[in-house]
């Protein structure tokens, strides 16, 4: 393209060569006058052909340089040469939308190496978290096998902590069973009009029992009309309830652990709120325990391990319940992970 630019405006200057020469052969032959009107023409086909080759340049030959270049670091994989590039001819468009398929490109390939870099993440919390039950149940098992073990009330402890580990590997598994699905927009939801005070001692009795063989002093409250009705998926809800308690029996500190779960009104919406007295978490890392493959520093230094992905979990599953999900924590006092779901009425009929 630049090659036939210069050869025209070399045609074009040779032209210009010839006229002048024409010319100052016409103004030996012409009046003093005619010689005037040519020497004017001739001005004006030179400043014509002065601003002819400026936009050349400008216009033509600087942008296919640009691009030219955008085009070379883009093919050597450099995505960050940007061709800032304005205006409204042709060339300039050309160069603009090459410049959104650089971006275009540029942003894809970031998704990909953040992709990467999380299942990389998740396959190393994975695997540490699966060699700590394991070998804590190789630990046990073998104690019952070679005989360190006498008496029934320790070998209920044994296989009370042989169990307790293998639900632990169980809960894993199920937290990457939703990451699939959550990754691809499949949890397989049923949604029904529920009692939640009913769904609130379900989850009770479900959970009581479990905590309190743990050793783990468990209260409940609840603050709502047997008649109000919300829109849930029962199985999914449950899920989110587990998760948290989960969450909250994983970072526990202290001996006797404490977990209190209440059902509150709030006005047009329900409000569940669930608080222990752990570890707590760090203000700083409490707007980002929601995101996925989010681990604070603490999961690790206690050995508690995790995968990263509950908590982004239930965040899921509240928002396409049209709820909202957030957490307040203190460091050293425990943390208060609250939900609200919308109350359900029935549309009212005009007497019309």
């Amino acid at each position: 393209m630049r090659k036939q630019l210069i050869r025209i405006l070399l045609v074009f200057f040779t032209a210009l060569a010839l006229l002048i020469a024409f010319t100052l052969n016409k103004v030996v032959q012409k009046e003093e006058q005619v010689f005037f009107v040519y020497l004017i023409l001739l001005v004006i086909i030179i400043v014509s052909m002065l601003r002819l080759f400026m936009w050349a340049r400008d216009k033509v030959m600087i942008p296919m340089d640009k691009l030219k270049e955008s085009i070379k670091a883009v093919s050597e994989g450099d995505f960050n040469h940007i061709l800032d590039l304005d205006g409204a001819d042709e060339i300039s468009e050309v160069c603009q939308d090459f410049e959104k398929l650089r971006i275009h490109l540029k942003e894809n390939i970031e998704d990909r190496e953040k992709v990467d870099r999380e299942n990389r993440e998740l396959i190393g919390n994975i695997s540490h978290d699966l060699k700590t039950p394991i070998t804590a149940i190789k630990g046990y098992a073998e104690g019952i096998l070679d005989g360190v073990v006498t008496t029934p009330e320790e070998q209920k402890k044994y296989l009370m902590t042989i169990h307790n580990k293998a639900v632990d590997m169980t809960n894993l598994i199920d937290e990457l069973t939703y990451y699939t699905k959550i990754d691809t927009n499949r949890i397989p939801y049923r949604f029904d009009k529920i009692s939640p005070v009913e769904f609130f001692y379900d989850c009770v009795e479900d959970v009581g029992l479990d905590l309190e063989s743990r050793g783990f002093i468990f209260t409940h409250s609840v603050d709502v009309d047997s008649d109000v009705v919300v829109i849930a998926d029962v199985v999914q809800l449950a899920k989110v309830v587990n998760n948290i308690i989960n969450n909250a029996v994983k970072y526990m500190d202290k001996t006797p652990g404490k977990i209190d779960i209440s059902l509150r009104d709030d006005r047009d919406f329900v409000k569940f709120e669930i608080t222990d007295n752990g570890m707590g978490i760090e203000a700083a890392d409490i707007p980002k325990i929601f995101d996925r493959f989010f681990r604070a520093d603490a999961s690790r230094n206690t050995g508690t391990g995790g995968s990263g992905i509950g908590l982004s979990i239930v965040k899921k599953i509240i928002e396409d319940h049209g709820g909202k999900i957030w957490a307040n924590s203190k460091v050293g006092v425990g943390s208060t992970f609250s939900f609200i779901l919308r109350k359900y009425q029935e549309a009212e009929l005009s007497d019309e």
